[in-house]
């Protein structure tokens, strides 16, 4: 995985206006259908990771991991964040790669 690659291409996202986080917020998009692609930290709690899984898993949304929350929130300017929302196809499909 390359970090610097995917992490500035995040960045690139949440400045275009194409990203949302937090948990509440991502479960709402899974369901609106808008979430492209799904990244959570591995250091989520079990709770936070089985609601997301589950969520990604029933509205067939890809669901991608990280090493930590403090890298995902670096990614996007921010302290720390354990789940985004990708809404744009382009960058959730190329994330995808990167993340593979």
């Amino acid at each position: 995985m390359n970090d610097k690659r995917w992490m500035s291409l995040l960045g690139l996202c949440n400045r275009a206006g194409q990203l949302i986080s937090g948990e509440e917020l991502v479960v709402r998009e899974i369901r609106k259908g808008k979430a492209k692609l799904v990244i959570l930290s591995n250091d989520a709690s079990a709770n936070t990771a089985k609601k997301i899984s589950d969520k990604c898993q029933y509205y067939q949304v890809p669901l991608k991991k990280v090493n930590d929350r403090f890298t995902l929130g670096q990614a996007i300017g921010k302290d720390t964040r354990v789940v985004v929302a990708v809404l744009d196809d382009g960058f959730a499909k190329k994330l995808e790669e990167l993340l593979d």
